[in-house]
């Protein structure tokens, strides 16, 4: 059997993938699993001993599509659900199905703030995809292989291996705590920390760095590629995020999160994957804004100019997590 799975896009919700992928592979038997994506995103799949192949594109699914038809699947799954997916599909013509996306739902609660979207969450909707196979959820975290050579001696780098990793990014300002907000919190926190994003990070990063040239803070943002900041994710004690595909890589390593999240939700149904170890991870929101969640994945800016889902974040219950979660470690 010949299955091809469908997620084109971003990087959590790949690794939200990654569980539905490891139980095709493991339930069923004599099955190829291959999976298309796009080219920047295949380093998170490359190492996974699941994948079978990877087919990826720049730009546009057409460069992949010939070589797609070739292989001749059994099954089509679309873990990503919209008209590129759809357009495939049709091309490969094969039997495929797909997983609830819940459009109208999220639409709802978006737009109205009505919320009917299920108590679930989206790694569960996936395994909606692949039912009418038997596949069940084996109740594990999701997978992250990290290859050898991408493996980060952090003492080496840092000079220590305890400290808290902080990923700083997210694709859009509104899911970002505003930097005065952070170096509050950082100017409370004494336990070395490590920065963590790409180079559109670095600035910010390095900014916050300069505002505390006595503490143990390091700008390791856009200095390694996703496997080494994977590396450094799985050797920290604690990581302090927002909502953003660094939050869904440490939940692969069981890792103690501190989650901060500004115009998105986690009844959208993304929040940290924990099936088992649901205490491993905290969500601090701003509750009772009529504005929330102004958009499903957010905005450059607060489209009511106050930005309180970010600015009212409570910074002493988010350092009391942050400490009583690397106390725990």
């Amino acid at each position: 059997m010949k299955i091809l799975v469908l997620r084109f896009s971003s990087i959590g919700d790949i690794v939200l993938t990654t569980p539905v992928i490891r139980c095709l592979k493991n339930q069923l038997n004599y099955v190829e699993v291959h999976f298309a994506t796009k080219s920047k995103f295949k380093i998170i799949l490359e190492n996974n001993p699941n994948v079978d192949k990877i087919y990826h594109f720049e730009k546009n699914i057409k460069e992949i599509t010939p070589i797609l038809k070739s292989e001749k699947y059994d099954y089509v799954i679309d873990l990503h659900n919209n008209i590129r997916s759809l357009g495939l599909k049709i091309k490969l013509k094969t039997k495929s199905s797909t997983f609830p996306k819940l459009n109208i739902k999220k639409w709802f609660l978006v737009y109205f703030k009505i919320n009917k979207m299920p108590n679930k969450h989206i790694v569960d909707r996936y395994f909606e995809a692949v039912k009418f196979l038997n596949i069940k959820n084996d109740l594990l975290q999701c997978d992250y292989f990290i290859p050898e050579k991408d493996g980060v001696q952090v003492k080496d780098f840092f000079g220590t291996d305890v400290y808290i990793a902080f990923a700083l990014g997210a694709q859009f300002a509104t899911k970002r705590l505003p930097i005065e907000k952070i170096i509050n919190l950082v100017s409370k926190i004494n336990e070395p920390i490590v920065f963590l994003g790409d180079s559109n990070d670095e600035r910010t990063a390095q900014d916050i760095c300069n505002s505390f040239p006595n503490k143990k803070l390091i700008n390791a943002c856009g200095k390694f590629n996703l496997n080494q900041s994977a590396s450094i994710l799985k050797q920290s004690k604690v990581l302090i995020t927002h909502d953003t595909g660094l939050m869904h890589i440490a939940s692969c390593f069981n890792k103690k999160i501190v989650s901060i999240w500004g115009n998105t939700v986690p009844e959208l149904g993304m929040y940290p994957y924990f099936p088992v170890l649901k205490q491993n991870f905290s969500i601090h929101q701003v509750a009772n804004l009529t504005c929330r969640p102004c958009s499903k994945i957010g905005f450059q800016k607060c489209p009511k100019s106050h930005f309180s889902c970010m600015n009212l974040q409570d910074e002493n219950k988010i350092l009391e997590d942050v400490f009583t979660k690397f106390k725990e470690f």
